[in-house]
């Protein structure tokens, strides 16, 4: 077995848990048929009913699930999603997690995923990152006070009181799961109206480049930066588009900050920041959610610092 092997025999066997029962539905390009081809090998060796949806590049950029589309998702049990990353294509990613996460189903979302990531930050010990990913939900869990500041300029200010934090650590076995190989982020939805200052931003979803976001409350309220425009224009005059909807934190010590959110967000030094929906922990509702990435960070929060320029200090 090679390494890609070993890769998808964790992803299928390890996080997503596949069984006999399941109606497994792996939706790839073909840019990403190698990697598709692993997981359909191991979750069919699994004893699953597998059927792979081919994204034809004719019908791309996809912004709509066809009814037919819609059918398959519906009645299947697993959902793996492996295609290239598109911001344009957003709305039908969250069709996919909105049907996915709803049990008895479950997904894992790998956007951009290439073969060199698979094999280097799939193959990795999940017990160690579920413990260290543990730990940094415990430094700021229920936390009314935290701070993300960096050297480029980032001043923000919020609370996470009242949210639920979910741990990122590659287990999506459980009807109603919803996450991503690579694993290794801990994220919640910070309380909106409290939500106020400063991104400076290195990159915002699917390589596009750096800019400014500023909030007030909980709202986009001013930007600049082509990648930043590029989304706003995406989001259109849908105001959901625009509010936060997630804080996470990076935690997958082999990750590493690159043009791919898919890896960047999970690296150590990092967090991230989305507008749109919440994924059901904060209050918004959207068909949109794009991820801000944030380099080198100092968090504070319950008066201490949890992070100093990008190292972490528990």
């Amino acid at each position: 077995m090679n390494t890609l092997g070993r890769a998808a025999d964790r992803a299928v066997n390890q996080a997503l848990r596949i069984r006999p029962s399941d109606r497994f539905l792996l939706v790839t390009d073909e840019p990403k048929l190698e990697i598709a081809n692993t997981l359909a090998f191991w979750a069919k060796k699994a004893g699953a009913e597998v059927t792979t949806y081919l994204m034809t590049e004719a019908l791309r950029p996809i912004t709509a699930a066809t009814s037919l589309f819609q059918e398959m998702a519906r009645r299947s049990t697993v959902i793996a999603y492996v295609m290239d990353g598109r911001y344009q294509e957003k709305p039908f990613r969250s069709f996919m997690v909105a049907v996915g996460r709803k049990p008895p189903r479950r997904i894992c979302m790998m956007p951009g995923l290439t073969r060199e990531m698979m094999e280097r930050l799939v193959n990795i010990d999940f017990h160690r990152l579920d413990r260290f990913t543990g730990k940094v939900i415990a430094a700021l869990d229920g936390a009314d006070d935290i701070s993300v500041e960096n050297a480029a300029g980032t001043r923000i200010a919020f609370s996470v009181k009242g949210r639920k934090w979910h741990n990122s650590n590659g287990d999506i076995s459980r009807p109603g799961s919803h996450g991503n190989l690579p694993a290794g982020e801990c994220y919640t939805a910070p309380v909106e109206e409290t939500f106020t200052g400063r991104l400076v931003i290195g990159l915002i979803d699917d390589k596009l480049g750096q800019g400014v976001m500023d909030f007030r409350r909980g709202r986009l309220v001013k930007w600049s930066g082509a990648g930043v425009d590029a989304i706003v224009k995406s989001i259109g005059s849908d105001p959901t588009g625009r509010m936060i909807g997630e804080f996470g934190v990076g935690t997958n010590p082999g990750a590493k900050v690159c043009a791919n959110m898919l890896e960047a967000e999970k690296a150590f030094g990092t967090v991230h920041f989305a507008i749109g929906d919440s994924y059901g922990v904060g209050r918004n509702k959207s068909r949109f959610h794009f991820d801000a990435l944030v380099e080198k960070v100092t968090i504070k929060a319950k008066g201490k610092t949890i992070a100093r320029n990008g190292k972490f200090l528990i």
